[in-house]
């Protein structure tokens, strides 16, 4: 009865050209949502039934490979308008039935990289490059780009993400927005709003207080929403506050559409949301991927008047808005012959500027490209170039370190160099058994950690230098485990103690680098090394990057895009957020749900509901204000091969806020780029605030030994603001402010005091 009912709606959908029915034009969407029937209405807010493939949305329909689609109704003009995923390049099917060709997508830097650059119009470039291909590929919507806040270092989705901080998030989101759609296809900023852990994802409520709610959570998506204009927002899966995110007419009809002036559609997550006439109702115009059931759902509800017409026609009239001006109404024929060649050197000029240099005593880095390297650690022969699951990229290839080295003519210690080429061989056989039995692509199997004593007794005396990769993959689905992702393995511990002992008893300097998704522990083994270079997940150029830094052909200028701590117990929020146990079942981001209920039933902390009792105070805003002996390496930390000194700050008013100007010198001996960053410390007023804030920043250009710049960094006054609950509002206090120019977040080398009246 069910899949009559929706042919019969298809049906009705056929080309039908009886001269009565109007043909979908910019200028006659509402003509074209008065003729439509209520069935056609609901096939269009429904999406177009995409299964689950790998534990993520996967269609055939329009591009193989692609999230899902908004369905189109021929007899209205109205196409098929495809959606994929995205936030580190376009994620599509690389082969096609009855096709021979393979169609790969570049692999960019992960998102936490980007923001590392602090560079927003590379991060921008990169955008433009990413949209290119959506374009070239047939697709109209990327699901792109992640905006969701740092708040714990354990998220299994962090390296889908930015920040720590809400102003660099929502300015890097912007920039992501702006680059994709100028290419005439649209993005999807997503996940609105609050979801910060993947444990039960889809049922956990988010518990936090209004004033965390708005200067947090929101301020970073509110930031984009204005700076870009995206054309498509994405919800959520959590519940806030017991209402479910894609359900809230406050958030996404007050807030996002009253208070911001989006203009735009709100699609939810993959299979989000419970009550569907409640969603529509909420402002949330699509729902993806859709089924049968949620079809009758919206049918149902409109008939029985729970759901109203003017709800409904509300809906179909922003999708429709969304529809033509899509590529594939404008009747744009892609090529499927995107320039990867060029989007590979893009890539990788991205992912230079993301590389932070963490340690570098007595100049142990750059290495000389005469001097014979001994390269340790199975992540060494098989980089990880980004995370799993919707935020993956089929990729036409992935650069090594081993082979970026190479590349760059660096000479490696030949016997350990032959011995983990030879391990890692052995390893991809025990691997593929394991991941081929994983229905799911999130979990991956990664090469077991070796220790060759007698060659690291061996290459210390032979070899000049050592080498160490430590990698770790996390993605869509799972948190990371303290104790096997954050803290190092013990394996990974002996390797490092082993190396270093034997190296340092020659005199010889270690090298660690981190090819990592997010942050992992450094306080109990980074004594032990002379230098750690953190590359991220760096794309599919890693390799040759990070070869390039390390001999100095890029000079390191990534800076920390949220805070190291000196242990997870430190963190803020290490006491209200699910640790990792063995008895979790694999796929628990669906722990406890239960289908149809409003609120969760249990009362588990951390699972059922997540307290957000560190308030406004996370990240560097509580480490600066309560525990900055806490800190490993601080918000916006990054050193350099050369050195950087601040002059001559001043600040001056401007329409709608200030320009902070300061004068930039390399006082090194070599060229680079560093990174202005402008907080402001609010007087003491009514509220608590923390010890300072991120309110503007700036990258330099690239500057030559003894050379300088000025760079200017605006401060919008409406950022300033402080949302106060009992009024309702944003206020901002009179008095005198200090603005800082600094290098990180506990940096002070520059301030200005500047009086504000409201």
């Amino acid at each position: 009865m069910l899949k009559a009912l929706i042919a019969a709606a298809m049906i009705a959908a056929a080309p039908q050209n009886d001269g009565g029915v109007p043909q979908l034009r910019e200028d006659n969407i509402a003509e074209v949502v008065a003729a439509m029937t209520s069935e056609e209405k609901c096939t269009l807010i429904i999406g177009g039934k995409a299964k689950s493939f790998n534990g993520i949305g996967h269609t055939n329909t329009g591009v193989p490979g692609a999230a899902g689609v908004i369905n189109g109704i021929q007899r209205y003009g109205i196409p098929t308008v495809v959606l994929a995923d995205g936030p580190a390049g376009l994620r599509i099917s690389p082969t096609r039935e009855n096709d021979d060709n393979t169609y790969y997508c570049t692999g960019y830097p992960i998102a936490t990289m980007l923001s590392s650059t602090w560079n927003l119009e590379l991060v921008k470039e990169a955008g433009e490059s990413i949209g290119n291909e959506v374009l070239e590929y047939g697709v109209d919507v990327l699901l792109a780009p992640g905006a969701n806040i740092h708040r714990n270092p354990l998220c299994g989705r962090n390296f889908e993400y930015y920040s720590e901080d809400p102003y660099l998030t929502g300015m890097m989101a912007a920039a992501m927005i702006n680059g994709i759609e100028s290419n005439g296809v649209g993005t999807s900023l997503k996940h609105f709003a609050v979801n910060n852990q993947e444990l039960n994802r889809l049922a956990n409520n988010s518990v936090l207080s209004e004033r965390t709610l708005r200067e947090i959570y929101l301020r970073n998506f509110e930031i984009a929403v204005k700076e870009s204009q995206p054309w498509t927002i994405m919800t959520s899966y959590n519940f806030i506050n017991g209402e479910h995110a894609a359900e809230s007419h406050r958030l996404l009809t007050d807030i996002l559409r009253g208070e911001w002036g989006f203009e735009g559609a709100v699609m939810t997550d993959w299979g989000g949301g419970y009550d569907d006439a409640a969603i529509v109702r909420a402002g949330n115009e699509m729902i993806q991927p859709g089924s049968d059931e949620r079809y009758m759902n919206l049918l149902n509800a409109i008939k029985d008047g729970s759901l109203s017409m003017e709800d409904v026609d509300r809906a179909v009239t922003r999708i429709l808005e969304l529809v033509v001006k899509t590529p594939k109404f404008r009747g744009y024929v892609h090529s499927n012959a995107p320039d990867l060649e060029a989007h590979a050197k893009v890539c990788k000029r991205v992912a230079d500027e993301g590389v932070v240099l963490l340690k570098n005593d007595a100049g142990a880095l750059p290495v000389s490209r005469d001097q014979q390297i001994a390269l340790f650690g199975t992540t060494s022969y098989d980089f990880i170039a980004g995370g799993t699951g919707s935020g993956d990229v089929n990729r036409p290839y992935v650069v090594d370190l081993m082979s970026g080295l190479s590349n760059l003519e660096f000479n490696l210690e030949p016997e350990v160099d032959a011995f983990y080429k030879s391990y890692m061989e052995d390893e991809k056989v025990r691997r593929a058994r394991i991941n081929g039995r994983n229905p799911w692509n999130i979990d991956r199997e990664r090469a077991i950690e070796v220790i060759p004593v007698e060659l690291i007794e061996k290459s210390s005396r032979t070899a000049d230098v050592a080498v160490i990769t430590i990698g770790r993959v996390f993605g869509e689905g799972k948190d990371r485990n303290l104790h096997y992702s954050y803290l190092l393995s013990d394996r990974e511990q002996e390797l490092i103690d082993r190396i270093s002992e034997a190296f340092h008893a020659e005199g010889k300097k270690v090298v660690v680098v981190l090819n990592v998704g997010g942050y992992v522990e450094m306080c109990s083994w980074q004594d032990k090394v002379d230098a750690v270079l953190l590359c991220w997940q760096p794309g599919q150029e890693g390799g040759n990057t990070v070869a390039s830094a390390l001999c100095g052909e890029v000079n390191p200028s990534g800076h920390l895009p949220s805070t190291m701590s000196v242990s997870y117990e430190m963190e803020p929020t290490a006491g209200n957020f699910p640790q990792i146990y063995a008895d979790k079942p694999f796929n628990y981001s669906y722990y406890r749900q239960i289908k149809g209920r409003k609120l969760p039933m249990d009362t588990v902390k951390d699972i059922d509901y997540t307290l957000y009792d560190e308030g406004i105070f996370m990240g560097y805003r509580y480490f600066n204000t309560y525990a900055p002996k806490d800190v490993a390496y601080p918000f916006g930390y990054g050193l350099s091969y050369t050195t950087f000194k601040f002059d001559d700050m001043s600040v001056e008013p401007v329409q709608g806020g200030w320009n902070v100007n300061v004068t930039v010198t390399n006082t090194g001996k070599v060229a680079g780029k560093d990174v202005v960053q402008v907080y402001v410390k609010a007087p003491k007023g009514g509220l608590e605030k923390p010890e300072r804030e991120l309110k503007g920043f700036a990258k330099t250009p690239e500057l030559a030994p003894g050379e300088s710049c000025q760079v200017s960094v605006y401060v919008s006054k409406e950022y300033l603001a402080s949302f106060n609950e009992a009024s309702g509002a944003w206020e901002i206090d009179n008095g005198n402010y200090t603005f800082i120019a600094a290098q990180h977040s506990m940096d002070s080398s520059q301030k200005v005091k500047v009086k504000v009246a409201d």
